[in-house]
């Protein structure tokens, strides 16, 4: 089948080849906007501060996912897939954004997902998952999430002869990260523009690595200078410098295989920039620091980000424009949360729709910091 090359990427542009090798289908716009946050700017001390709007980069549903699934989702296709199946805790933007996107090209989603301390955004969530039509389950531990995974493969399987496609949590494959190294092409495009200058540093929440390592591996091979500092906001065992090394050292061998003019880099682990406090307590769990970011954003700018990413990641930011660290130079923050309200989507529906494991999330009181935001 040959592919459509009308609607070109900016990663194809500079590297045709991987149009033909890669499989892609679009999904959100074609470039998401970068705005100067000049009010947050004053208040922090930050002469020069800017946002990637990434929350905009769907019609439906923004944030990061999206950037990832226009290649996972295209492979599945490709692979004449019915079903994918996913993973995540309850509230999971990963695991919505997929339903939501899978339903959009004709696939089934399944959404293997584990507890986490109760929000807003988790009924939201879930009751926008049941509108996509997601199959939804939620097992107490990492070992009954991977005998309930084996199952649901094994039982759509049979059902529909064919296993569902696998993507792994955050979509943060080699294959998915790619779609940042794109975002990394679609920056420098936005400089060489003029609507930013080059910036000395990028903040971005860091979960399952391939935002924070495909931006990295895409700002080297682009010719930028600029330096990624990823904020942990996942448990420390998922989201290691050792880890991003390897995600990014596989991501690199795809594209040089795919493409011999995509160069190959060198990463070690002391390069990587990587945050580790702000995680706060519990994945999930948000932090008064992290409130506070979102406050100051919401107040400053109008800007939406939450508790258990992008608000912890601002926290960051801010406490390194505080020590004076940020003031003359050019500072990017990479919003990877979704700001599409589809509150009159979800709100007509009934949460007893769910799963009975899903009900306690809107019988149980949310977290504290939620509640006084």
């Amino acid at each position: 089948m040959k592919k459509d090359h009308s609607n070109k990427i900016p990663l194809f542009e500079h590297y045709p080849l991987l149009a033909d090798k890669l499989d892609h289908v679009s999904l959100g716009a074609s470039t998401t906007p970068v705005e100067k946050l000049d009010r947050l700017g004053e208040e922090i001390g930050v002469n020069k501060l800017y946002v990637k709007r990434d929350d905009l980069s769907g019609s439906i549903y923004g944030g990061n996912k999206i950037r990832k699934l226009e290649f996972t989702l295209g492979r599945s296709l490709r692979a004449k897939a019915k079903e994918v199946l996913t993973f995540g805790c309850a509230g999971s933007n990963h695991a919505l954004a997929t339903a939501i996107y899978a339903k959009q090209v004709g696939l089934k989603s399944i959404s293997m997902l584990l507890p986490q301390p109760n929000a807003r955004y988790v009924r939201r969530n879930l009751l926008m998952s049941r509108c996509s039509d997601a199959e939804l389950h939620q097992h107490g531990n990492t070992a009954l999430l991977a005998a309930g995974t084996v199952y649901q493969l094994v039982r759509h399987g049979i059902k529909t002869g064919r296993f569902p496609q696998v993507i792994p949590p955050g979509g943060s494959s080699p294959l998915g990260t790619i779609g940042f190294v794109n975002a990394a092409f679609e920056l420098k495009n936005q400089i060489e523009q003029g609507e930013i200058l080059e910036p000395e540093c990028v903040y971005v929440a860091l979960g399952t690595m391939g935002t924070a390592v495909g931006l990295m591996l895409g700002l080297r091979a682009a010719g930028l200078k600029t330096r990624v500092v990823s904020v942990r906001v996942v448990w420390e065992k998922m989201a290691r410098a050792d880890q991003m090394e390897r995600l990014f050292h596989k991501t690199n061998s795809i594209l040089h295989s795919l493409d011999r003019s995509f160069p190959m880099f060198e990463l070690t682990e002391k390069e990587v920039d990587l945050r580790h406090d702000f995680y706060g307590r519990e994945y999930a769990l948000f932090t008064e620091e992290g409130m506070q970011a979102v406050d100051w954003a919401r107040k400053c700018e109008g800007l939406k980000l939450e508790g258990t990413y992008t608000g912890k990641a601002m926290a960051a930011l801010i406490d390194d424009a505080g020590k004076g660290a940020l003031k003359d130079g050019t500072v990017l923050f990479w919003n990877t949360y979704n700001s599409r309200d589809f509150s009159n989507t979800a709100d007509g529906v009934d949460y007893h729709e769910l799963p009975k494991v899903f009900h306690r999330y809107f019988e149980d009181e949310v977290q504290p910091l939620d509640r006084e935001s």
